[in-house]
């Protein structure tokens, strides 16, 4: 059986805000599907402990009134939220997160502020990991496609539906359509082995990752540019 037709745990978040080091988790998402069992999903509301900023309210429709009101305490939902997926990458389910490296830096810097046992730990360290990142196979194999590559450009364009964007269960249930449908039509893709893939796709980012500081180089500017995957 193919990588794409087994178990896969959909991952997403939403935050405070794009700093990995520094902003909150607001929402998350975590479903459980395919491989011809049950679909078991869970979905957090967050009370992050910080002001909600304007404009991230903006992205999710998430206030701080709403937080505050109906939101779990963060250390709570990170300890569910990493034992789920810890449990699942137990048994060889991959987790499926587009832009994975932000969503699991997150999730980790979460756990280390409140005192959870982080995943990475729960697995027994990198090699416990097992992510696809239909945000990083995209720019690989279709790395001439102009334009941007956000999660609602891509199901656009392969035929993905998308309801309610920035809502961490439609995410979260997107890319994991998203990640099968690449799967399903590249047949390289589709046939590799789950390690394999996973150890591609840390190369993949890293060669990702020196394209993009060079560009900026070339155009005269001096971003960082974040290598290590996920």
């Amino acid at each position: 059986m193919n990588w794409f037709d087994g178990r896969l745990a959909a991952f997403d978040i939403e935050t405070t805000g794009t700093d990995i080091e520094n902003d909150r988790i607001v929402t998350a998402a975590v479903s459980i599907v395919g491989g011809g069992e049950g679909t078991v999903s869970r979905n957090w509301l967050v009370n992050p402990g910080v002001e909600i900023p304007a404009e991230a309210t903006e992205v999710h429709n998430i206030t701080n009134e709403m937080a505050r009101r109906d939101g779990v305490a963060t250390v709570e939902a990170v300890e569910e939220i990493t034992s789920l997926l810890a449990g699942a990458l137990e048994e060889e389910t991959p987790v499926i997160a587009f832009n994975a490296r932000f969503d699991l830096t997150i999730l980790d810097r979460e756990a280390r502020r409140h005192g959870v046992l982080p995943l990475i730990d729960r697995v027994g360290g990198p090699d416990g990991l097992l992510v696809v990142d239909p945000y990083v196979v995209d720019r690989h194999y279709n790395k001439y496609r102009r334009g941007r590559k956000n999660l609602a450009i891509l199901c656009e364009a392969f035929g993905v539906p998308l309801e309610g964007a920035h809502a961490a269960d439609a995410d979260a249930l997107a890319a994991v359509r998203l990640a099968w449908r690449m799967a399903s039509r590249n047949e390289e893709l589709g046939q590799m082995e789950l390690f394999e893939l996973h150890e591609h796709q840390i190369h993949w980012a890293e060669e990702q990752a020196r394209d993009l500081k060079e560009f900026f180089e070339k155009n005269g500017r001096n971003d960082h540019v974040e290598g290590a995957w996920p």
